[in-house]
C-alpha cells in the first residue's frame, strides 16, 4: 500500500503537497476550499508589519508566456505581500488551524531587518498555534524596494542574521525561502544552516518582464501607462529550480538540510523529480491559479499510482535518489558514446531531423538514399546530441543507442574505453585537462 503522509520537520500533513505563499493562500476562505480539494498544506500568503502601508496596484498584477496552444508556459505577478489587516490574518490562521489540524500551516513572514520587529510579528504568529515560519527572503519585486524579500535574500550575511532571530525569538520550525535572483544559491543556503535554519523552500520567482506591448510600447502589465519588473514563476522555471534543488542537496555543506520545492510543480511527475532530489515536499502555485484547486487530486493519484508501479511505499523510499547521479561536467565519462537511430516504420518523413542537424548541428542525417527521400543517421558524424531526437514531431521514432562495441571513427578507440581521470590546471582551477 502507498502511503502519501509526510512529515516535514516534524510537521505532518497527509501528502506532499502544499500551497506556496501566494494569492491563493490569501485567507481563510480559499485555504479551507484547498484543504477540501485536498491539499496537504498550505504556505499562508506573506505577513507583514513595520515600515510603510502595503498598497497593492489596482490593475493587471499578472502577466504570462503562452504557448502556440494558449497553454500557460509562465506567470509574472507584480502582487506585494498581504495587503489585509495583520489581525484579521492572524485570526484567519488560528481559526484554520483549530479547524483542520491534520494539515500543515505554515506562515510566511517579511519585515524590516531589525530583531525588535522579528521578535514582536513572532510572538504574535505563535500565539495562532501554527506549524512553523517561512522567512521570505525571495520576492523580487515592491518590497526588494523597501530593503526586503530579495534584497535581503542576496545578502547570505543578512540571511544568517535574521534566521538567528527568529530561532532566538520563537519556538516554530524555521524555514528559509530562497531567492534563485543570485550567482551560486549555495551561498544563501549555507548561512540559512549557519543561522540555524531547520529547512530551506526555493525556488522563489524569477525577476523578470515577459513581454512589451509594442502598440502602446509598455510593458504588458500596464498600469496606467507605466510598468514594472515583476516575479516569474509556472512551468518555465521548473528546470532552473530543479538545478539550484539539486546544488543545495549535493553541497557538502547544505546536504541533509531539509528542502521544500518549489518552481513550476505542475504534475505528480514535477514532484516525483523533486523529491528524487532530495525534496520533503513540494509547494505549487502557478498550477492551482491556472486550473483551480482540485488538480492536486491528479497529482495524488499520478504520484500514488507511479509509486505503486515501482513498488515504493512512502516518498522516503526515493527521496533523494538522484542526487548521487548529478555532478560536474568534469566528471562526465567523455568515452560515453551514443548514436542516433531512427526508426524507418514510424518515420513520417518531415525532413525536420535533418534540416535541424544539416543547418545547425553536425551533417550527420542523409536525406537520400539510393536516390529515394530516407533519412539515414551518417555514424561517422553523429556525436549523439540528441538534437533529432528533440525535434522529431514522432515520439521515440528516433533514439540514441549506447554504443558498447567497434571504434569511435573521430578517435579510433574502441567504444566501452574506461573515463579519463581529470585534474585541474595548476595555475587556474577552472581548467580542467585529461591526466596522462
Amino acid at each position: 500500500m502507498v502511503d502519501l503522509r509526510t512529515s516535514f520537520l516534524g510537521i505532518k500533513s497527509p501528502n506532499p503537497f502544499w500551497l506556496a505563499s501566494a494569492p491563493p493562500t490569501d485567507r481563510k476562505t480559499n485555504v479551507e476550499r484547498a484543504f477540501r480539494a485536498g491539499w496537504g498544506g498550505v504556505v499562508w500568503k506573506t505577513l507583514g508589519e513595520a515600515g510603510p502601508p502595503v498598497v497593492n496596484v489596482s490593475g493587471p498584477r499578472y502577466g504570462a508566456m503562452h504557448g502556440p496552444d494558449r497553454r500557460l508556459i509562465a506567470f509574472n505577478n507584480i502582487e506585494l505581500i498581504t495587503d489585509r489587516d495583520l489581525e484579521i490574518n492572524l485570526q484567519e490562521i488560528k481559526q484554520v488551524k483549530r479547524e483542520w489540524p491534520d494539515r500543515a500551516l505554515v506562515v510566511s513572514l517579511m519585515v524590516p531587518c531589525e530583531e525588535d520587529a522579528w521578535k514582536k510579528i513572532l510572538a504574535r504568529v505563535e500565539e495562532t498555534e501554527a506549524d512553523g515560519i517561512e522567512l521570505n527572503f525571495g520576492c523580487p519585486h515592491g518590497m526588494s524596494e523597501r530593503g526586503m524579500g530579495s534584497a535581503v535574500g542576496q545578502v547570505p550575511e543578512y540571511i544568517e542574521m535574521v534566521t538567528r532571530w527568529c530561532k532566538q525569538h520563537s519556538r516554530m520550525p524555521v524555514i528559509v525561502k530562497l531567492t534563485p535572483n543570485i550567482t551560486d544559491i549555495r551561498r544563501p543556503a549555507r548561512a540559512a544552516k549557519a543561522g540555524g535554519a531547520d529547512a530551506v523552500s526555493l525556488i522563489n520567482t524569477i525577476n523578470s518582464i515577459t513581454g512589451i506591448d509594442l502598440d502602446k510600447m509598455t510593458l504588458d502589465v500596464d498600469i496606467g501607462g507605466k510598468g514594472t519588473h515583476g516575479g516569474m514563476c509556472g512551468p518555465a522555471v521548473k528546470p532552473i529550480a530543479l538545478s539550484m534543488v539539486s546544488e543545495i542537496a549535493r553541497d557538502a555543506e547544505t546536504a541533509g538540510l531539509p528542502i521544500s520545492a518549489i518552481g513550476g510543480v505542475t504534475t505528480w511527475k514535477d514532484a516525483a523529480e523533486f523529491i528524487s532530489l532530495g525534496a520533503g515536499n513540494v509547494q505549487v502555485c502557478t498550477a492551482a491559479m491556472t486550473y483551480g484547486f482540485k488538480v492536486v487530486q491528479e497529482m495524488i493519484s499520478g504520484l500514488s499510482q507511479f509509486m505503486e508501479r515501482k513498488g515504493y511505499s512512502s516518498i522516503e523510499d526515493f527521496r533523494g535518489a538522484a542526487v548521487p547521479k548529478v555532478t560536474d561536467w568534469q566528471y562526465l565519462n567523455l568515452n560515453y558514446v551514443v548514436k542516433a537511430e531512427i526508426n524507418q516504420d514510424t518515420c513520417i518523413k518531415c525532413g525536420r531531423c535533418h534540416i535541424a542537424c544539416e543547418d545547425t548541428s553536425h551533417q550527420a542525417i542523409w536525406p537520400k538514399v539510393d536516390g529515394v527521400r530516407k533519412f539515414v543517421v551518417n555514424e561517422a558524424e553523429c556525436v549523439g546530441c540528441n538534437l533529432c531526437v528533440l525535434v522529431c514531431p514522432v515520439e521515440n521514432c528516433i533514439t540514441l543507442v549506447h554504443k558498447t562495441e567497434g571504434t569511435d571513427p573521430r578517435t579510433g578507440q574502441p567504444y566501452n574505453q574506461p573515463a579519463r581521470n581529470w585534474t585541474q590546471h595548476p595555475n587556474n582551477p577552472a581548467v580542467f585537462k585529461a591526466a596522462e
